[in-house]
């Protein structure tokens, strides 16, 4: 993962920061030094903001551990500026499934928040909010303020916030699920207009949020509408069945000689029928470069690849190569290789099935 850092491994999920998150960190060590003229002001400022993001990191595990009841897996966490991002493998099958892992999050912070009102109220330290700025006034009310602020952000009913797909789980239960993405997600292009209009007059920050919220509007939508169209439709009819293979006794020279004699770009490993690994064009050229072209592609292969059948639905290959993080599986059918599929595959035979679909008396493939 490049541009990020693993933090460790907590109730079996990997949490990493992204290197951009130090943007933040130094903003707000800035700020507060600004406002105190102090070091140990400045050094208050970048405490807050750590105690904010452990907040949101709980934000993050409330989805994930609230999903892992469902049976869905949670790939990583990643800290942002912006906020935290949990990787879910998909989304819940039921859509009150999908509010509750939705909510879940949002919820932690109320909990949060809840628990340091207590603290300020049973200690009788609460202040009026007009004693509060950025950088001074109660570190603990400034930090139970925030966590509300989480709430009430991460409630917008727009994509990617929670709110959109709160929205989206209470359409589905009653209409198609699909129908209910795209209403959401124009809901939330709506709000991203609203926000930058704002924004143009007011706070520049608005356009950033707004810019954000449309591009997971639509990614959200185009997203779900793929998956639709995905439906029930083989491996076998999207795979690609004319490529080359590479022998574990083939060196990066053959690889190379392959590449620059056709388009392919990733090949699998085969000895005897079986698939032992996968090369990626990738990490060939970083091997090429370090090793030469006398390297054995044994040394640079990916193995225990995820196990594809032929006669499996392209939804679920489309899932694993996500899943994998390599760009191309092998496909198999009684042991054999019988094809590799890639994402662009995947797309092209979409276009071609869309194509065909629009013109009327043509048959679907």
């Amino acid at each position: 993962m490049k541009w990020q850092w693993k933090l460790g491994t907590f109730a079996g999920i990997d949490v990493f920061v992204h290197a951009t998150f130090l943007l933040i960190v130094g903003w707000y060590g800035l700020v507060y030094w600004q406002q105190t003229g102090t070091l140990l002001g400045a050094l208050e400022g970048v405490f807050f903001i750590l105690l904010l993001f452990v907040a949101v990191t709980l934000h993050e595990y409330g989805h994930a551990l609230t999903a892992r009841k469902f049976g869905v897996r949670t790939r990583d966490i990643t800290l942002y500026p912006i906020g935290g991002v949990a990787r879910l493998e998909r989304m819940p099958d039921e859509p009150i499934q999908e509010l509750w892992v939705a909510l879940a999050g949002p919820a932690v912070n109320v909990v949060i928040a809840a628990f340091l009102f207590g603290w300020l109220f049973f200690t009788n330290t609460l202040v009026p909010l007009s004693d509060l700025t950025l950088a001074t006034g109660s570190f603990i009310e400034r930090l139970m303020i925030v966590n509300l602020f989480l709430v009430g952000f991460n409630l917008i009913p727009a994509f990617p916030m929670d709110g959109g797909r709160v929205l989206r789980a209470v359409l589905a239960m009653n209409m198609d699920y699909v129908r209910a993405t795209q209403i959401a997600a124009g809901v939330g292009q709506g709000l991203a207009f609203l926000f930058g209009f704002i924004g143009l007059f007011s706070n520049p920050f608005l356009l950033f949020i707004a810019f954000f919220v449309w591009m997971g509007a639509s990614q959200e939508a185009s997203m779900v509408q793929m998956k639709n169209a995905l439906g029930g439709i083989p491996v076998a009819r999207a795979m690609l069945t004319d490529f080359e293979c590479l022998s574990p006794r083939d060196t990066l020279a053959r690889m190379a000689q392959l590449v620059l004699a056709g388009s392919q770009r990733d090949f699998p490993v085969v000895d005897n029928g079986q698939v032992l690994g996968i090369v990626t064009r990738d990490d060939f050229l970083k091997a090429l470069t370090q090793h030469g072209e006398h390297w054995p592609v044994v040394q640079v292969m990916h193995t225990n690849l995820p196990t594809l059948d032929s006669y499996e639905m392209v939804e679920r290959a489309l899932h694993r190569l996500q899943e994998s993080g390599i760009p191309v599986l092998p496909v198999t059918h009684a042991g054999q290789l019988v094809g590799i599929i890639t994402p662009e595959n995947i797309t092209e035979y979409l276009m071609i099935r869309s194509a065909l679909k629009a013109r009327a008396g043509m048959p679907i493939l």
